[in-house]
């Protein structure tokens, strides 16, 4: 792969099977007949090393598994994903914890997922653990985390794991109001830095402010590729449900 390139996706496709009710066995055997649903269709993708990149489309469009294979998170049916570069995903925060293991001990299980050696882990640590706020808690077992102390310790180890591609859906809600500002003021940072990021959002002031390129996605496929233009085009029109009536 080039080396100006970060991520390229050639023919990609993802089914799954739909069973509406559980089949009998001679149904099985007489229909011999699944039902099959294409959640990405056709897709073939180049994104280069620093750009940053839009997802928009309707509620069931594909964004966000399409975010997920480029993560790892999930595999293509068929076609090939190719990155170049340290990927962290904001999208499954909680991914690579261990319910029986300890704050501390899950922040090195999860750093060392994301590529961190023992030396940085031990470098960063400090920090992760100020950021996510977990204070008296980072000794205990995660199982008695609520979701939201769980959430903001993947949150910190993920943003201070410097990352080449970053991955995030603009409704990211993590935390309480302080912890949400403290976030964003840190996603901002990455946006400023020349990182390669992709985000989903069905807003297009966030994605016109934060980003150079957009992608506009439905059932699946990639319907238009371009400029921040593509945006004006549709808020042209008086509201955002009329936008998404061109989608």
């Amino acid at each position: 792969m080039n080396n100006k390139i970060a991520i390229k996706l050639t023919n990609l496709d993802k089914k799954y099977e739909i069973h509406h009710e559980k089949p009998t066995l001679m149904e099985k055997i007489i229909k011999k007949k699944k039902e099959t649903f294409w959640a990405l269709k056709d897709i073939n993708l180049i994104i280069k090393k620093g750009e940053r990149v839009g997802i928009m489309g309707p509620n069931g469009s594909g964004k966000t598994l399409l975010l997920k294979m480029i993560a790892g998170i999930t595999v293509p049916t068929t076609g090939k994903v190719e990155t170049s570069g340290k990927i962290v995903s904001l999208i499954d925060l909680e991914a690579g914890f261990h319910p029986d293991l300890t704050g501390i001990q899950n922040i090195f299980l999860n750093a060392t997922l994301l590529g961190l050696s023992k030396k940085d882990i031990d470098s960063l640590l400090p920090k992760i653990i100020s950021f996510a706020d977990i204070k008296r808690f980072i000794d205990v077992p995660l199982y008695t985390y609520s979701e939201g102390m769980s959430l903001r310790l993947g949150f910190s180890i993920a943003i201070h794991s410097d990352p080449d591609i970053l991955i995030l859906d603009e409704g990211l809600s993590v935390g309480d109001s302080d912890f949400q500002k403290k976030s964003q003021e840190k996603l901002h940072q990455f946006f400023l830095k020349g990182k390669t990021i992709l985000v989903v959002s069905h807003w297009p002031d966030y994605i016109e402010r934060n980003c150079k390129r957009v992608i506009i996605m439905k059932e699946g496929r990639i319907i238009r590729d371009g400029t921040t233009a593509l945006i004006n085009k549709y808020k042209s029109q008086n509201t955002f449900k009329h936008w998404r009536k061109y989608l």
